[in-house]
């Protein structure tokens, strides 16, 4: 394992050293690798010594220019969403206590002018701009990334990331995955989280390979993207396996990458049949990184996230600190450590104290399973997807999959309810055409355990989603009006219609 404060290469060397020609492209604009040193270069001359900046992070290429600018001047950068509101970009520019906040080209918004309450100094980034000065590589502990949480349970805290843990994961990745500069990697994520930023960005320049960002992340674009590798959450893969030409077409790519969230069963197995391979599941977190990972060459089981990337030691403890039996069967929450894992969250120490243990545990807060040839399962967040009802618990990822086996479900979240007689009850919020509640309940019931069908049911228009189409169950929770638990099944008592869906793009967040 590499100690901590070393990076085991220059973060970004194979930019100067990978094969030519490399693609790169974003949003159908091409970034030619001298091009992107040299406007980088332009922007580490602007930014040396500002210690920590801000950065509007969008599809294009000014955001890759900005980013690795930053990273050359050895400048702590922070993404920022490129759609957030006044409220978060506010905050966000606050607790960072970044001096410059950087904008793509001459594109500066009347509210980039407002950011932060006392206006932060604007520092538009442009490709056409260039440099050549020499910076001396940052040690490995200097903080290369503040990302931010989705602050789904608060205001959003602020994680930094180590340029030598960026180093680590991807080096990690790129062995379980087979990762080589001859692969063209493909995505369309956002560039401000884990998933879209660190890998879908920073892992293509530190291997070499080629990158295509397809801007938004629809099947067409997917499809028409020739790559060989390509990265997706489950909303993306969900469409992809909707239309059958598109998921065909990626029969020709060496390997899917599913993460962010759990793939639903049915469109794992979809995918298995129309493009001839599953993805591949992997599990992180903004703290973490990717810790575990399904491998390249090992087998893809539905659920499953794999087994823990080199360096990485994981593990399951129960409710009272026991260790779970490596059954398959046990739950317990995972906590991770090694040299991915961040150091404690910024200016909140009790926050810090509260996620590690003594040894260095990091506590994910998610609930897994482990069986004995050491692959886990993420059953979901200890707060929202382990439903203890009737004195069963149950894990909420079982009965999602299982509703979105029937042909006309779209789209389920499951969550356990404040029952007077159980404790919880298990409810669902579904989108589906042509089925009752009534009906989806006893699918279930057919298929599983009749403790874990569902009491209750709401059929809604869509579920609300954070930027990776990982459904915010806390926006669910709040809306529903609470009724007796002996009511049957219904999907007459809805909640108010939840917020419209993002598409493309992490509580601590899983990445």
């Amino acid at each position: 394992m590499e100690p901590r404060g070393r990076t085991p290469e220059p973060l970004l060397d194979a930019l100067t050293r990978g094969p030519e020609p490399r693609t790169i492209e974003i949003a159908g604009e091409r970034l030619d690798p001298d091009r992107l040193l040299a406007a980088a270069g332009a922007v580490a001359d602007r930014v040396a010594g500002a210690g920590t900046v801000a950065l509007r992070a969008e599809a294009c290429r000014e955001t890759v220019v900005g980013i690795v600018g930053c990273l050359m001047a050895g400048v702590t950068v922070v993404p920022v969403p490129g759609d957030s509101g006044e409220a978060e970009r506010d905050h966000i520019l606050r607790d960072s206590g970044a001096s410059l906040l950087l904008v793509p080209g001459d594109r500066v918004q009347d509210r980039d002018r407002r950011s932060g309450g006392a206006a932060t100094p604007l520092l538009p980034v442009r490709v056409e701009d260039s440099a050549s000065t020499s910076y001396p590589e940052p040690p490995g502990d200097h903080t290369a990334l503040l990302l931010y949480t989705s602050g789904t349970t608060g205001p959003a805290k602020g994680v930094p990331v180590r340029r030598s843990a960026i180093a680590a994961d991807l080096d990690a990745l790129a062995l379980a995955w087979e990762w080589t500069p001859a692969d063209t990697l493909v995505h369309g994520l956002p560039l401000f989280h884990v998933h879209g930023l660190v890998l879908g960005v920073l892992g293509a320049l530190r291997i070499g390979s080629g990158l295509v960002h397809t801007g938004r992340p629809t099947p067409a674009g997917y499809a028409a993207a020739g790559g060989t590798l390509y990265f997706g959450v489950p909303t993306v893969w969900t469409r992809i396996a909707r239309e059958a030409a598109a998921a065909r077409a990626l029969s020709r790519a060496r390997l899917l990458v599913s993460g962010s969230a759990a793939l639903p069963v049915p469109v794992h197995r979809t995918l298995a049949r129309l493009a001839g391979q599953a993805p591949v599941e992997r599990y992180g977190m903004t703290e973490t990184l990717i810790t575990l990972s399904v491998r390249s060459d090992g087998p893809r089981r539905p659920g499953y996230v794999g087994t823990p990337l080199a360096g990485v030691e994981a593990r399951l403890l129960g409710e009272g600190g026991q260790t779970v039996e490596a059954d398959g069967v046990s739950f317990g929450e995972l906590s991770v450590r090694g040299p991915t894992v961040f150091e404690g969250y910024l200016g909140r120490p009790a926050d810090t104290a509260a996620a590690f243990d003594p040894r260095g545990w990091f506590r994910t807060g998610d609930i897994a399973t482990v069986d004995a040839d050491g692959w886990y399962r993420i059953i979901g967040r200890t707060s929202t997807d382990l439903i203890s009802s009737g004195g069963f618990r149950i894990g909420a990822g079982e009965v999602e999959d299982t509703l979105l086996e029937h042909p006309a479900v779209r789209q389920a979240a499951v969550l356990g309810l404040p029952d007077d007689d159980l404790g919880e009850r298990v409810t669902a919020f579904v989108v589906a055409d042509g089925v009752d509640a009534a009906g989806l309940s006893d699918f279930v019931a057919a298929r599983l355990a009749v403790h874990k069908r569902p009491r209750e049911i709401h059929l809604v228009p869509d579920l609300p989603c954070n930027h990776l189409g990982k459904v915010r169950k806390s926006d669910l929770r709040a809306d529903v009006t609470p009724i007796t638990s002996r009511r049957r099944a219904t999907g007459d008592r809805s909640p108010r219609r939840p917020r419209q869906p993002l598409t493309g793009g992490n509580a601590p967040d899983r990445s």
